[in-house]
């Protein structure tokens, strides 16, 4: 039976991917348990029951976290805060750093136009990214213009078939980096997870909302402890 979710009931969005495998330890360790399907890689359901009365998991991609946080269709969430610097809703509040999904987000470009290329002498770039308004935030406090191309992937593939010179994505090891001939050039912030809440539902339910983020602020303590 699909479940399904009402008003009264509290929805937890999480990221798919590998965010999601970093970060079901510390909701376990909050007292949540998902029921055993969500464990099931085969499974196409995307809402999914728990052990706690009136609160269930939905799964969702990373960048849409935010947007269902936001818009009120799930209260709490976890989300990059690359992610919360790209949309920059005012509806959420993001009180708990959850230190996983660790990495940075960097200007990268081909290894032989480093050589020449001095990036204090930029006034205008061309980058392909899935960062736009990151992007533009940052060479605007340089003044650069940025021109952004738009990729929801393969960023490291652009220079290479011409579509432009520089790259803006998250970096976590540089491996892809490297193995695409490309080298970063400038940092822009550093990156984790954090848990994100509605600002709307906190000012209505801040009892039963503040006990949840407490109770990932403690897991987050004992697993860094």
């Amino acid at each position: 039976m699909t479940a399904s979710v009402d008003d009264r009931e509290i929805v937890v969005a999480l990221p798919k991917g590998r965010i999601l495998h970093e970060v079901m330890p510390l909701v376990r360790r909050a007292g949540i348990e998902p029921e055993p399907e969500f464990d099931d890689p085969d499974s196409r359901r995307l809402v999914f029951d728990t052990n706690v009365p009136g609160l269930k998991l939905v799964r969702v991609r990373s960048f849409d976290v935010a947007t269902f946080v936001a818009f009120g269709a799930a209260q709490l969430g976890v989300a990059g805060n690359d992610v919360l610097m790209e949309f920059d809703y005012p509806e959420i509040y993001a009180p708990l750093d959850l230190r996983v999904g660790k990495c940075h987000m960097a200007v990268a470009e081909p290894a032989e136009l480093m050589q020449t290329d001095d990036p204090a002498r930029w006034s205008h770039v061309r980058v392909a990214t899935k960062y736009p308004e990151i992007t533009r935030r940052h060479f605007a406090r340089r003044g650069v213009q940025a021109e952004c191309i738009n990729l929801s992937g393969a960023m490291e593939l652009a220079p290479s078939l011409g579509l432009c010179r520089r790259i803006v994505d998250l970096v976590s090891t540089g491996d892809t980096l490297r193995a695409n001939g490309l080298v970063e050039v400038e940092r822009i912030a550093d990156i984790s997870s954090r848990l994100v809440v509605n600002r709307a539902a906190l000012k209505t339910r801040s009892t039963v909302l503040g006990a949840w983020v407490e109770r990932f602020r403690e897991a987050v303590d004992a697993v860094a402890a």
